[in-house]
């Protein structure tokens, strides 16, 4: 990747919405060859896809929950086990493997308290492996940043 296509990159984490010919004029490249940068990001898997930001409230889902998550074993069964039951479930929007005392950490979306505590009771606690269970609820939002920092010619 050159600075090309960082600079692609930049605009449509800004505006996936931009035809080609608004980008290949953002980034003083003819139409062709743009179009022919995206979709080689796209086939390489830089590009994984295009997508609508929806405000969280609005949509009537306000309560954020972060889950450490503590596994019984850390085989490779009971991860897999893990993993492959935490993709069944909507309201885990995010899911990374961590280091340290807690093997996973989520990030659970819901309504409310009640809705939180079902989705405790009659999904996450119902998936095998698991030793320990904390929650987080986040008061509020003091940053969220849906695109990628820019890159230090250095850093690459």
């Amino acid at each position: 990747m050159d600075a090309i296509d960082h600079n692609i990159i930049r605009h449509l984490q800004l505006n996936a919405r931009l035809t080609n010919q608004e980008l290949a004029d953002k980034i003083n490249l003819s139409p062709s060859p743009c179009l022919r940068r995206v979709r080689n990001l796209e086939k390489s898997g830089v590009l994984t896809g295009y997508t609508a930001i929806v405000d969280q409230e609005k949509y009537g889902l306000p309560i954020n929950v972060f889950v450490n998550i503590r596994l019984e074993k850390q085989s490779n069964e009971a991860i897999q086990a893990f993993e492959d039951g935490i993709q069944e479930l909507d309201e885990v929007i995010e899911c990374y493997l961590m280091t340290g005392s807690r093997d996973y950490m989520l990030r659970v979306v819901s309504q409310n308290l009640k809705t939180y505590e079902a989705f405790i009771r009659e999904k996450l606690t119902t998936l095998p492996g698991i030793a320990g269970i904390e929650s987080s609820f986040a008061f509020g939002q003091v940053k969220r940043n849906t695109s990628l920092p820019t890159l230090n010619p250095v850093d690459h």
